[in-house]
């Protein structure tokens, strides 16, 4: 038998073999390349990776007892209960909620922040748990080996390919899932919430307030044009509304409850921090501070800053960029060699200089960078600090020649790069949500005016406390604002 109709019945005979009943929906699924012990292996290993991607995990542990006693409940009461479910606070202002495959769930700070109930963040966590118990992800992989091809199916009949399934596997787990993925996720998640007693209209109002927040992010990129955040949770959750209440009503076994869990969690997220956390570096208008390691540096006039776990990128609209990050090793030579010989290729750089900022020892140095779509000209600055043996790097592109001004706020941004003492670090404190109950006369316009951010108050103070554009406070009522 020749080897195409080796791999043309192993292909047929594969598909037939690898279809199973999924306990959670009850439909047969393609699962056959990927098993479940696959799936808590791949867990197992990519759970530090993501951790770490997102900044670390969030380490205020009441919080994180609550988030877990939540989620062991949930997925008590799902078709996946023995696994060992793994429930984590992503330190990060994102508002985002993710699941890898073998019971790791994620939610972040910043979705945290955003809800109002356990019910509420409930919600989440068990439509996260309804994608693992689904085994959407070992679904995907699957279908995208068969898809791959019969080179794809050659390779492993034959025994010509050996990878490690988990690369490509854990990629797929946390890219977006199909509409028909989002509704059986939904739907699972109803069934495990209506096991616990959850208010399930909290839902789809949860989901109303993370439109109402994608909206108004989208406000804020358009008054910035250059601030680009792809870390919605609509990036991959492309899941709507009416999805979501077709969900709730399409199966008459959904006991409605009552649990919705306000006060408590309203009480634990009090003085919670809001936005960056300072130990990762806060942006107090064009000033970037590093409370743990003790500096700050000020970026020029209309350039939008965005922090990342590793790196600052700030923008301005004519194409200039500037970005910022620490060395991973210290380098205790002359930095002039650390620039051509252990950062960047000799070839681009055209000059270079000592120079010193603030007391430090620094380097600068220029490249010159030649494209088809054109030429770019880059300013490159290392600076030293011999008291914590860290290297701190600039660097300064422009898309064309650098003009007069563009040099000017360069340097202007290098030379305003300095070291704190333990006074100026004790004074930066981050912004943290504050719970109270709405007085006598209390408007939104009040509260929100009070808030200690700069642009959109009113709308954050409606998003933040799920208020529709024309709604009133209620007194009594209590609900969020922010504070510096």
């Amino acid at each position: 038998m020749s080897n195409y109709f080796k791999i043309i019945l192993f292909c047929c005979l594969f598909g037939l073999l690898g279809c199973s009943v999924n306990p959670a929906t009850g439909d047969r699924s393609f699962t056959g390349f990927m098993s479940l012990k696959d799936e808590i292996n791949i867990g197992r290993r990519e759970h530090p990776k993501i951790v770490k991607a997102y900044g670390g995990a969030y380490k205020e542990q009441r919080l994180n007892r609550y988030i877990s006693k939540i989620g062991h409940a949930l997925s008590r009461t799902s078709e996946l209960p023995n696994i060992k479910w793994t429930f984590t606070i992503l330190d990060t202002p994102q508002i985002n909620a993710f699941a890898v495959p073998g019971g790791y769930v994620y939610v972040t700070r910043g979705l945290i922040s955003l809800a109002s109930s356990e019910a509420e963040i409930s919600g989440v966590i068990a439509h996260e748990i309804g994608h693992i118990t689904a085994r959407h992800t070992a679904q995907r992989y699957s279908s995208s080996m068969v898809t791959s091809g019969l080179t794809m199916a050659a390779g492993i009949f034959l025994g010509s390919i050996a990878g490690d399934v988990a690369d490509l596997a854990s990629n797929i787990a946390v890219k977006s899932y199909s509409r028909s993925q989002e509704f059986e996720a939904d739907t699972l998640g109803v069934r495990y919430l209506s096991r616990n007693g959850y208010d399930l209209t909290a839902v789809p109002k949860f989901l109303s307030k993370l439109r109402a927040n994608s909206k108004l992010e989208a406000k804020r990129q358009k008054s910035d044009p250059l601030r680009v955040d792809n870390t919605d949770i609509f990036a991959t959750h492309p899941r709507t509304l009416d999805r979501v209440k077709r969900a709730i009503k399409n199966k008459k076994s959904f006991k409605q409850g009552q649990r919705t869990g306000s006060i408590e969690y309203l009480k634990l997220i009090h003085d919670m921090p809001y936005g960056q956390n300072p130990d990762k570096g806060i942006i107090k208008g064009r000033l970037f501070v590093h409370s743990k390691l003790r500096f700050s540096f000020e970026v020029p006039h209309n350039y939008v800053i965005l922090n990342y776990p590793n790196r600052l990128v700030s923008r301005h609209s004519n194409g200039n960029i500037i970005q910022f990050d620490t060395a991973k090793k210290y380098f205790d030579g002359p930095l002039k060699k650390y620039i051509s010989g252990h950062w960047l290729s000799k070839k681009n750089i055209t000059e270079t200089e000592n120079i010193t900022v603030n007391g430090m020892e620094g380097a600068t140095a220029k490249l010159q960078l030649r494209k088809r779509s054109g030429n770019s000209e880059i300013r490159v600055v290392v600076i030293r600090n011999n008291k914590n043996n860290k290297i701190y790097r600039f660097i300064f592109k422009s898309p064309k020649l650098i003009t007069a001004e563009s040099s000017l706020n360069f340097r202007k941004t290098t030379y305003s790069f300095r070291n704190l003492s333990e006074t100026d670090t004790k004074k930066i404190k981050p912004n943290r949500i504050q719970v109270i109950p709405v007085k006598s006369g209390d408007t939104v316009k009040i509260l929100s005016n009070i808030m200690n951010i700069n642009r959109f108050k009113e709308e954050t103070f409606r998003v933040l406390n799920g208020l529709a554009p024309s709604e009133k406070l209620r007194e009594g009522r209590l609900v969020k604002i922010i504070v510096g």
